[in-house]
């Protein structure tokens, strides 16, 4: 990278259990939540539209539709509210921000399936 001490002080800091991700695949992200003195994991199920920044400054954007409302949380990959990322479908778009998801609804946000090679 560019600077050998910010380097050394992130590598503290960073993830290395983390799936590889792309824009349209379907994730599970499990995400810390402190309520009062109780702390419990919650998930959040739905499709990466984005995904941003380099280094410890990575995010995702994750949209899921819940009761006919479109719901997009951005995560902070690297940030220890996080719990684990889980890729439970690879998805085979073009774009690498599929922003055209937000006005679509139904059958029409679907994404093709990438099917790997053995």
């Amino acid at each position: 990278m560019i600077n050998p001490i910010i380097d050394e002080l992130e590598k503290n800091y960073k993830k290395s259990e983390i799936p590889q991700m792309n824009p349209g695949d379907t994730v599970k992200v499990s995400v810390r939540i402190v309520e009062g003195n109780k702390e419990r994991i919650q998930a959040f199920e739905g499709t990466i539209i984005k995904m941003h920044g380099a280094g410890l400054n990575k995010t995702v954007t994750v949209r899921k539709v819940f009761q006919g409302i479109g719901v997009e949380r951005v995560f902070l990959i690297h940030s220890p509210r996080i719990d684990k990322f889980q890729v439970l479908r690879k998805g085979d778009v073009r774009r690498s921000k599929l922003y055209y998801l937000r006005e679509r609804s139904g059958k029409a946000t679907r994404i093709k399936e990438k099917i790997e090679k053995r």
